[in-house]
């Protein structure tokens, strides 16, 4: 694993002479890349839309003040782009390329020649439409094209003792919704809700799916019998916000449940 992260970082010292810009979503991934960036001369780049919190917004914020990084937070309205908000199956690839188009022009006005974002080698595996747009657009994923895994990223992350080691996983709002269903800022803002009444209960990893006025919850299955005890105020809360129909799904949470009638996922 180590040898991987030592020709990362000579790769990533070999092109900062040329400016980084870093598409920075607070995650664990993006969060260590832009770490081992920290010294040079990097950029950090928020996307702030609709389909994050102001919750991750300020993760961000509090990473690039702490270790004194330039950081830019470009805000988007993705609901205004037809393609987007009718929600097909390739969502994910209009979105990024709504993104990142803005990123490479301000990459161009900033004199910064590389583009990279914190896509893993896991995340080429799975239904990732988004990449296909990363790649059109000339992004380069450094821990995808050094073969470096999601637990191998987690593992280094505690090694070096970055306090977003253990941060959950906070994928895309609109991962949260059906495909072809189309995408409301009213359904949205009820889910932000959701979400957070249930990390209030003490369930920090959590999804809200949505399917139509039925929420279903994904959390980790060591949580069902806590879930169980609070489930008659939860089910109240959450039927206070919008929601008609509460349920568990007993499979606990999972990456992607959304895609499985999607070519074998």
């Amino acid at each position: 694993m180590k040898n991987k992260f030592e020709e990362l970082k000579k790769y990533l010292l070999n092109i900062e002479k040329q400016g980084i810009c870093l598409a920075f979503s607070g995650g664990i991934d993006s969060g260590l890349l832009l770490y081992l960036c920290k010294d040079f001369n990097v950029h950090a780049i928020t996307f702030k839309s609709i389909f994050q919190t102001e919750e991750e917004i300020q993760t961000t914020i509090d990473f690039c003040k702490k270790y004194n990084i330039k950081q830019k937070i470009i805000e988007f309205f993705p609901l205004n782009n037809p393609l987007i908000k009718r929600n097909p199956i390739d969502r994910c690839y209009f979105c990024k390329k709504y993104f990142f188009i803005e990123l490479i022009k301000y990459s161009k006005e900033n004199n910064l020649n590389y583009i990279i974002d914190g896509t893993n080698f896991d995340d080429t595996k799975t239904y990732r439409p988004g990449i296909k747009a990363l790649k059109e657009l000339g992004i380069i994923s450094p821990f995808a094209d050094f073969k470096i895994k999601k637990d191998e990223i987690k593992n280094y992350i505690k090694e070096l003792n970055i306090d977003i080691y253990n941060k959950v996983s906070t994928p895309c709002i609109a991962t949260i919704f059906e495909y072809n269903k189309e995408l409301l800022e009213k359904n949205i803002e009820m889910v932000k809700k959701g979400e957070k009444i249930l990390k209030q209960y003490g369930f920090i990893n959590n999804r809200l799916r949505l399917h139509n006025n039925i929420a279903r919850i994904e959390i980790d299955k060591n949580e069902f019998n806590n879930f169980i005890n609070h489930s008659e105020k939860l089910t109240e809360e959450l039927k206070n916000i919008g929601f008609k129909y509460v349920t568990l799904d007993v499979e606990g949470i999972r990456s992607g449940s959304m895609d499985i009638d999607i070519n074998g996922y």
